[in-house]
């Protein structure tokens, strides 16, 4: 028989600093090499190593090898809900700078959590989504707005939307075609944005969504970096679709 879930041990592995910018480098979903890794956590390629090693053990990260590489990921979606989770608990750092500035800006503005939109956009993507009826609520809420009883920051196990009369075509125009998306993932997922306090799509089709996105070069990923960018036609494309 197994006993409580050992949280102590996964807070522990989350909560060194170089250890926390590795997950948070990992959280849009992409798998990257350690060097990489090393950089965005401001450590040698050594100790980066020896904190991939204790994550490996922990279960919150992944390795696949690729040639002499090694390519390092989180476990699962639930290891970025953790994450987000513990964004929006924590304290913003001290800004020191003007990049610093922008990051964080751009961060609110859009990113992608795990493989899925976040942020403002993340949030009017799915407010759009409602407006023109490929998703409709089914608690009588409005818009976006997270229920009193939503937990803060992390994905719902009851998002309170289904699939709208207009869902085929709407996704269509976003390059989704909602009837071929794999089943073994749930179709609709929702989380509560830990900056916008509101909802955003997640799951297989908040997945597919972004993709389809990325593939349009409608939304572009920024080097290094969770935050993505709208590029004018995609400015453009989803204020016509949406």
């Amino acid at each position: 028989m197994d006993g409580d879930a050992d949280v102590a041990r996964v807070a522990a592995l989350m909560a060194e600093p170089a250890r926390a910018k590795v997950l948070m480098a990992l959280a849009d979903g992409r798998a990257l090499p350690a060097s990489l890794l090393a950089s965005e956590a401001g450590v040698s390629p050594q100790t980066v190593s020896a904190h991939l090693h204790k994550l490996l053990d922990g279960g919150l990260v992944t390795v696949e090898r690729s040639g002499r590489h090694r390519y390092y990921g989180l476990a699962g979606p639930e290891v970025a809900a953790a994450v987000e989770a513990l964004a929006r608990l924590a304290k913003p750092q001290p800004i020191t700078s003007l990049r610093q500035s922008t990051r964080a800006a751009a961060l609110r503005e859009a990113r992608t959590c795990y493989d899925h939109l976040a942020g403002r956009l993340g949030v009017a993507l799915l407010e759009g989504l409602v407006r023109r009826g490929a998703l409709i609520r089914t608690d009588g809420g409005q818009g976006t707005e997270r229920r009193p009883t939503d937990p803060l920051a992390q994905q719902l196990p009851d998002g309170p939307y289904a699939l709208g009369p207009n869902a085929t075509e709407v996704f269509a125009e976003l390059g989704v075609d909602v009837t071929a998306q794999p089943t073994r993932r749930p179709l609709l997922r929702f989380c509560v944005d830990w900056s916008e306090q509101r909802h955003h799509l997640a799951g297989q089709l908040g997945a597919a969504t972004t993709q389809a996105l990325l593939t349009r070069n409608w939304l572009h990923r920024r080097p290094n970096q969770r935050a993505v960018d709208l590029s004018d036609a995609g400015r453009r494309a989803l204020a016509a679709v949406l």
